[in-house]
């Protein structure tokens, strides 16, 4: 009983550090970390409207409040201080024939409330600019345009991020699994892929890369070293017509890096395979991607995917989603390379080979009957 436990405890902690070696999760997000960067983080802010659209909505949103009670609080400083100058206040005891610079600034609370009137253009009428003073029709002139600026930017910056296509791409789903079975005669590995909107993506595109360490024959290490596969549909694997689930393949040769692996060795590999799915969105012309990855415990030897389309009575399709990412046990090979030899020994069997060593000798018959 305790050896099965440690054995569990043990399995666990395995399947645990497989998981944080994952450098792709499974909804698309990358698993990296930068160190020791040279360059100096103000170079994020040259360009400051990428590192807005790249922040999370807490701090956007922070940001975007900041901005604005930030500009209307200094700028009713500067109103404040433009009626202090000019002696506008009521400490001063203005005289009756006194023209101030804004009407009806009291204090601090009002100059804020002007500042916020001018900013926003809300005009309730009480409180506003006379021609007494240049330097009043300067600063009105200088908050209305500073206004218009932090309008367009954080305004903009809001709508972008809301009609990013990330957003879109969170309507794609892939399996939860991929599975290795015998497809048109040849050992493939299958992923399923849905689009959960009836809008198409428009040119899509799918790949993948395998990643994994090598070491070359010079005895480098490479870290996550890059390998293409090629998925392919019956129709290939560009401009999908992508309004009903499907499956996608890679067909596992003596070119696929699969080719050498087994059902037995396929946990005993340490690689992920990355997934990606490129197009542009119907809606709005936005390109996308969608990304997600599976390791060798999220690959299935010998399984293959159930059936989710099918047909109505009244003649629609229905997509059952519910069998979605549910695998059915199939008969299937152990390794590519059987399933290769398998065929090359079918091959044989039906041609005719000629022995050379073989001699055909003619035997004269003679009859040795006497009567």
């Amino acid at each position: 009983m305790f050896s099965y436990l440690r054995e569990r405890f043990t399995s666990h902690l395995r399947e645990r550090g497989r998981r944080r070696a994952r450098l792709v999760s499974k909804d698309g997000r990358c698993n990296i970390e930068f160190g020791n960067v040279e360059q100096s983080r103000f170079v994020f802010l040259i360009d400051i409207w990428t590192t807005i659209l790249d922040l999370r909505w807490r701090y956007k949103m922070t940001i975007f409040i900041s901005a604005f009670l930030g500009s209307w609080f200094l700028f009713g400083l500067l109103w404040y201080v433009v009626a202090y100058i000019h002696k506008d206040l009521p400490e001063f005891n203005p005289s009756i024939n006194h023209t101030p610079c804004v009407e009806n600034i009291n204090g601090l609370t009002s100059a804020f409330l002007f500042s916020l009137e001018t900013q926003v253009t809300i005009g309730y009428g009480f409180r506003c600019v006379t021609e007494q003073c240049a330097t009043a029709i300067f600063l009105l002139i200088f908050q209305s345009i500073l206004g218009v600026i932090i309008n367009s930017f954080m305004c903009g910056a809001i709508l972008a991020k809301i009609s990013r296509s990330k957003n879109r791409a969170k309507t794609i789903t892939f399996s939860k699994n991929a599975v290795i079975s015998k497809r048109g005669g040849k050992l493939c590995l299958l992923i399923r892929v849905a689009n959960l909107r009836k809008s198409l993506l428009i040119g899509s595109h799918i790949y993948g890369k395998l990643l994994k360490t090598t070491i070359t024959p010079e005895g480098e290490t490479i870290i996550l070293d890059q390998v293409n596969i090629e998925f392919v549909v019956d129709a290939g694997n560009e401009n999908l017509f992508f309004i009903s689930p499907l499956t996608i393949y890679h067909v596992i040769d003596k070119n696929s890096p699969f080719f050498h692996m087994a059902a037995e060795t396929l946990l005993q590999q340490d690689f992920e395979l990355v997934v990606f799915l490129d197009g542009t969105v119907e809606a709005t012309s936005a390109t996308c991607q969608v990304r997600t990855s599976y390791i060798p415990e999220e690959v299935l030897w010998g399984y293959r995917f159930a059936p989710i389309v099918s047909k109505t009575k009244e003649g629609k399709y229905r997509v059952d989603f519910q069998n979605f990412s549910k695998t059915v046990a199939v008969e299937t090979p152990h390794c590519a390379f059987c399933l290769y030899n398998e065929k090359e020994a079918k091959a044989k069997e039906k041609k005719g080979y000629d022995n050379p060593g073989f001699v055909l000798s003619e035997v004269s018959e003679t009859s040795d009957t006497k009567m």
